[in-house]
Parts: C-alpha cells; structure tokens; sequence
C-alpha cells in the first residue's frame, strides 16, 4: 500500500540518509524521495514515497522518524497515484507533446505533480465565472468559481466557512495570463501548500500558456 510522507529534517549531511535508515527499519520501502523545499532556517522539507507491507502501521514510520532528532513529520497519508511521483520536468515533458492542449495537460497533472486532490482551472470576466477545467475529484464550483477571482498573485486562498462540504480543504492558486483567470489545486486535510509548490505551480502555468500560445500562432499561420 502505498503512502506519501512528508517530513521536514535538518538540512545537513547524512540526514536524509539517517531518515531511511529509520523508515527501513520500522518496515517500510523507500521507492521514492523529492527534495520540496530548502528553509532559510537550515532546514529542508521532504517528500517520502512508501509502500507499506501488509501488517506496517502509518503510525509505526511516524514514531521511528520522532526519534531521530530535528525531524518533524509534517504528513503521511494513503496515496492514491501509486508509486509513480512525476517530477516537474516530466510535467514539461508532457506539455510539450501536444501543445494545443498544454493546458488540460496540465490541469489534468496537478495532483500527481503537487500531491493534491484535484487541480481546476476557472474564469471569469464578459460571463458569468465558470470552471473551464477540471480534474475527476474537484469539486463542482458553478457561479463559485470566480469567489477567487480576480487573482492578482500566486497565493494560497481562504476558503469561505459556510462551504460545508469544503471542510478542511486547503487550496492555493496562480494567475493564468490574466487575473480573470486562475489555476487552482487543493488538498484535503494537509498539508499546506508550501511557498516553493506555489511558485513551482506559477512557473508551470506560465510554460503552458507560452506552448499554448505558440501552437494557436503555429495553426493562424497555416
């Protein structure tokens, strides 16, 4: 069954290295592990791809990461990609394949690139605010869709308290070519989307609307 760890550690050689030392010996197997972000503070937030054997508890990994000192879990919980974590420049990869359809590729690579639950794309502006893409899991957001909108910068985003079935869903967003315009990813129940995930999430969209553009150039010059 596999797992996705986050853990924040001493930036620091051999910390990484005492950390799957401990996950191995509390009987999970490491199949992946990406640096998310480095702290100003010396620290370095982790994320620890794991397959869990059939009588390994969550909570065992969690205890033998406390034990090493200046390690935090920030998150563990089932995940649902399996053990396939794609990187950024896959995600570039991707894109790039089909650019007339940059965006919906990279709306639909949103939870797999950032561990989310669901990745969006919504406008507003002549219309009414709708959503123009949308992964399976995100939610239906109808006239609710422009609540963030106009965008004026990567950010994570409060989500109304009378949104019931929102509970407990994080969600961060990023301009897409215009403020009227917003790709948006959101988590339920943690962790926080970190500075780095937003600017990575930034630059993306950023390349995405660049092959876009050059693809609907491409096609008015044929």
């Amino acid at each position: 069954m596999a797992f996705l760890l986050r853990v924040e550690l001493p930036d620091v050689p051999g910390s990484l290295g005492a950390l799957a030392t401990a996950v191995g010996a509390a009987g999970a197997n490491i199949e992946a592990i990406e640096i998310v972000e480095h702290g100003s503070d010396g620290t370095a937030v982790d994320d620890v791809l794991l397959e869990l054997p059939t009588g390994v508890l969550p909570d065992k990994v969690v205890s033998a990461c406390h034990r090493l000192e200046g390690v935090e879990v920030l998150w563990i919980s089932r995940y649902t990609a399996g053990t396939n974590i794609q990187l950024d420049l896959e995600a570039v990869e991707a894109i790039t394949r089909s650019p007339a359809e940059a965006m919906d590729t990279l709306v639909e690579l949103v939870p797999t690139v950032f561990r989310s639950d669901w990745g969006l794309l919504v406008e507003s502006g002549d219309s009414a605010p709708a959503t123009r893409l949308a992964t399976s899991a995100a939610p239906e957001l109808g006239s609710e869709a422009g609540i963030w909108l106009p965008l004026q910068r990567p950010a994570r985003l409060d989500v109304p308290e009378d949104w019931e079935r929102w509970t407990s869903t994080l969600v961060a967003g990023v301009p897409a070519g215009s403020k009227e315009r917003a790709v948006l990813m959101g988590r339920r129940g943690g962790p926080e989307f970190l500075d780095s995930e937003i600017a990575r999430l930034a630059h993306l969209t950023g390349f995405a609307l660049s092959v876009s553009a050059e693809a609907d150039a491409d096609g008015a010059g044929t």
